[in-house]
């Protein structure tokens, strides 16, 4: 019995390295640093924040389940390639924040409707699915989402304050 409640100890001091490890943010930024585009690298699964040309900080993402290729229907579950904006945010979603990306423009519409599809529309930069925040970098394990860039809820506090509405957004192949 004494055996058990041994191992049941070193598993959960275990599990609660991993997901201190999971949550931590690295390199935090200064709260009044402000950036003027993310670029999103969907080969890396890396988004960058600049400001005035100079990278602020990178983070690692998940992707669309389907993240080669741009995305030209809703449903295809890949996450778009262009140039767009960050037009509103969410404070309230079924994921922890979120800061919508002005998907789909006039070009991607058009090739939608060409297909005779529509081409969809809520992408956005998130973090976790409410309640499982926990997992924190875990997530990046797969690519998860229905074409959206995720992170990891602290990184979604920090990208919160520091990319204002109207940043530019370039998702790249």
């Amino acid at each position: 019995m004494k055996r058990w409640f041994t191992l049941l100890a070193v598993l959960l001091v275990a599990l609660s390295v991993v997901i201190g490890w999971a949550n931590h943010l690295d390199n935090p930024l200064l709260n009044d640093v402000r950036a003027d585009l993310v670029v999103v690298e969907k080969s890396k699964r890396e988004l960058t924040v600049y400001s005035q040309g100079k990278p602020l900080k990178t983070y690692k993402v998940a992707l669309g389940r389907e993240p080669v290729g741009p995305k030209r229907r809703e449903g295809d579950k890949k996450t778009p390639e262009g140039r767009y904006t960050i037009d509103y945010r969410k404070a309230n979603s079924g994921y922890f924040r979120a800061l919508h990306i002005s998907y789909p423009s006039q070009a991607d519409a058009e090739i939608a409707h060409k297909e005779g599809a529509s081409p969809g529309g809520d992408i956005m930069i998130h973090g976790l699915r409410n309640g499982i925040g926990w997992i924190g970098k875990l997530h990046r394990l797969t690519d998860w989402t229905l074409g959206c860039v995720a992170v990891t809820d602290r990184e979604m506090e920090e990208l919160w304050r520091t990319v204002p509405d109207g940043t530019f957004v370039e998702l790249k192949p």
